[in-house]
């Protein structure tokens, strides 16, 4: 009982574990984002294709990450 006692997790450890996961998920769609942009500006005329796609990419990433991370 006491052994159970001291290996709950704790508030603080609990709010690094969801941070973590947050950052996992929205990383990879911020850089597919940043990504996607600069590959547009390369282009002439106004497109959005690459931008679009690798958020969606990046989308599917951070849910690979979070599925995996909360999988571990």
């Amino acid at each position: 009982m006491r052994q159970a006692e001291r290996d709950r997790p704790t508030l603080l450890s609990q709010t690094i574990y969801l941070g973590t996961l947050g950052l996992v998920f929205v990383l990879p769609i911020v850089a597919g984002a940043y990504l996607g942009q600069w590959i547009d500006s390369q282009f002439t005329g106004y497109s959005t294709r690459w931008t679009l796609s690798f958020i969606f990419v990046g989308l599917v990433v951070g849910g690979m990450n979070v599925y995996f991370l909360l999988k571990e």
